[in-house]
């Protein structure tokens, strides 16, 4: 009847489309009354592309004048709130802060729904309260206690930054009880914590602790590995309203858990944090966002201090916690000495240092590359060996191999230098696997264990081996390894990236932290700011040097930056409208645009204050585009996704 009320949906529409970011509002039939309720899934019509599309139902109200034509509610697909609104909310948040759609986020976030995992769930009824008991109340009260008011911190709500401790337990490192411990305090006050790491070694660590002091029904597992059921039956038991303890990777900071206590963040600075699909945001800035909203505790742990964080420290924002006491490896500069060849790998000191260690335990070799020979160059005027099909690197799997394309996988039988026209290949640089068959026989008699993409080992025993991995893929010995080599060094150094020196030094601290109390950790060939910040154990202040170094230079982080990918004309476009829309951008903001692979890029660097400004004018110049480039009836097929943008790209090396 013309002017009565009626019952009204505001639906988000799970599409990638930039113009669908936004909440449509839909008629709800009587039948759909009782169970169209917030958070639950639905369908519904969507006229532009004739067709019935899924999404989420995110509010209801009442329209008092029904005058206005609706489109209906098509279906309620299930009764189960999958989406709550401390979610939407958080996604939203995040979302325009990176210029990007919040249906992005929750596609990350919320699983496919499994049918049969959701039948079982809900016949399972409600999980019971955990408890935890005095005794591992008290285990995780003196981990934490090792840290002057860290535990009051976290209870307070407040943003921490902690420098982890560098040294290996019995099974576990050292800072994954760190971790753990402050997960159960959260836990035992009736909170739930939840806990953000970089990869599945991380990972299966703290999963590990928390199997000895946490009852297994108050820890959920929240990554990809498992199979589609596993993760949404998981996923049911964060909606649940009881507390728990939620692991994961970068993703699991949005975890919908019940009454989140405290987010902790392992190694911020690890790039398998930093999430490669759109709207790309990293999960350091996806916590921020969420402590802002949900009056939670935030802690970025880590063996070293990103600049990230540091520049926060340096604000205010995050209060840094150190520890009572302090603790660093035995860090030793190796360098050859005189009468050795200048072209020695491992130098006398590392060497004997790893024969002596031997006598007790495994001892650990670091190397930047697997395979035998990464890099071939010619052997007569040091050219690097290209591939003739698609230029990419040559590399051999082993001694008098045939040369292969490290890109197509191609041989090169017959390859000739493009300089000087030799047909002779040199090596000119090792790894893992040519380490290996190097050491292997300097230590005769000796176990070698290689660890790397391809050799995936997360422990080794305590017995005596050598241990060659590639950064990122050094196993656990317990105890500790009773020496470690750090090799490659300088060529790490070599690679041109801002951030490669702040990366090296995150991957020579996690390699020294492996190391038993007081076992030496040789890093060979090294000099500069990074190697003394390793020796004298001041991550800390190497970020803080790193960041006066690049305020001047107005380079990430000190400032924020964004890339816009598009046509010739669209990313001109859409840099005039920016300079519209925010005056207060300096002249020099705008780098470019330049080509780039099939389009241009332009970059644009930008102070933190003028952020939601920018976010604003980019994402209206992406839904823009997008409209321009819909595709009409009748029309030819024209350009379409005409207009990318990423905000908060932390290098400009792209």
């Amino acid at each position: 009847m013309t002017g009565a009320s009626r019952r009204v949906a505001r639906v988000l529409i799970d599409s990638p489309l930039p113009q669908l970011d936004r909440l449509f509002d839909y008629a709800v039939p009587d039948g759909l009354l009782a169970a169209a309720v917030p958070g639950v899934r639905v369908k519904v019509p969507l006229r532009t592309v004739g067709r019935t599309v899924e999404g989420y139902l995110v509010e209801l109200g009442d329209e008092a004048d029904g005058d206005r034509p609706l489109s209906e509610l098509d279906e309620v697909v299930s009764r189960v709130e999958v989406l709550p609104a401390r979610l939407y909310a958080h996604a939203r948040r995040a979302a325009d802060r990176a210029a990007g759609s919040a249906s992005d986020i929750l596609r990350l976030v919320i699983p496919k729904r499994m049918v049969r995992a959701e039948k079982a769930w809900t016949a399972a009824g409600a999980p019971e309260t955990p408890a935890v008991d005095e005794g591992d109340r008290g285990w995780a009260a003196d981990v934490v206690a090792a840290y002057p008011d860290l535990a009051s911190a976290v209870e307070g709500g407040e943003r921490i930054a902690v420098d982890a401790p560098p040294r290996p337990s019995d099974d576990v490192p050292a800072w994954a009880e760190l971790l753990a411990a402050t997960a159960v305090l959260t836990l035992s006050r009736g909170r739930s914590a939840v806990i953000v790491v970089p990869d599945h070694r991380d990972e299966a660590h703290v999963l590990a602790v928390l199997e000895r002091h946490v009852d297994a029904a108050a820890v959920v597992r929240d990554d990809a590995r498992r199979s589609g059921p596993e993760r949404y039956a998981s996923y049911l038991r964060l909606l649940a309203e009881v507390p728990c303890i939620v692991v994961g990777n970068r993703s699991s900071v949005y975890a919908p858990a019940h009454d989140v206590g405290a987010v902790i963040v392992w190694d911020d600075g690890d790039p398998l944090l930093a999430e490669p699909l759109s709207p790309g945001v990293h999960a350091r800035d996806a916590a921020l966002v969420r402590q802002e909203l949900q009056d939670c505790a935030l802690v970025f742990a880590g063996l070293t201090r990103s600049t990230d964080v540091e520049r926060l420290v340096a604000l205010g924002w995050v209060r840094e916690i150190s520890a009572r006491r302090r603790e660093s490896p035995r860090i030793v500069l190796s360098a050859t000495r005189e009468g050795e060849s200048r072209g020695t790998r491992v130098p006398s000191a590392a060497f004997a240092a790893a024969r002596e260690a031997l006598t007790h335990g495994p001892v650990l070799v670091q190397v930047a590359r697997p395979g035998y020979a990464p890099v071939l160059v010619c052997a007569d005027c040091r050219t690097p060996a290209r591939c003739a099909h698609c230029a990419g690197p040559l590399r051999a799997r082993r001694p008098g191999a045939v040369p292969e394309c490290a890109w197509c996988g191609r041989s090169a039988p017959a390859w000739a230098c493009a300089s000087c026209s030799s047909h002779r290949l040199r090596m000119a640089s090792s790894g893992s696997e040519r380490t290996a068959d190097e050491l292997g026989r300097a230590f005769p008699n000796t176990r070698v264990i290689v660890s790397d993409g391809e050799h995936q080992l997360t422990h080794v025993d305590a017995r005596p081996a050598l241990v060659i991995a590639t950064r990122g893929a050094e196993p656990f010995a317990p105890g500790g390894y009773r020496a470690v080599i750090l090799l490659d060094g300088d060529r790490m150094l070599m690679t041109e990236q801002l951030r490669i020196a702040e990366a090296c030094l995150r991957w020579w601290s996690d390699a020294a932290a492996l190391a038993a109390p007081g076992a030496p950790v040789h890093l060979v060939g090294v000099a500069g700011p990074a190697a003394r910040a390793l020796a004298t154990w001041t991550q800390a202040a190497y970020a803080r040097a790193e960041l006066a170094e690049r305020a001047p230079l107005h380079m990430p982080p000190t400032v924020r930056v964004a890339a816009i990918d598009g046509t010739a004309a669209a990313v001109p476009e859409a840099i005039a409208q920016l300079r519209h829309d925010v005056p207060e951008l300096s002249e020099s903001a705008v780098l470019g645009p330049v080509p780039h692979d099939d389009v241009v890029r332009a970059l644009v660097r930008f102070e933190y204050s003028l952020g939601r400004g920018v976010a604003e004018s980019l994402r209206a110049s992406v839904v823009a585009a997008a409209l321009r480039g819909r595709r009409r009836r009748g029309a030819p097929p024209g350009p379409r996704n005409t207009l990318r943008v990423r905000l908060d790209v932390p290098d400009l090396d792209l």
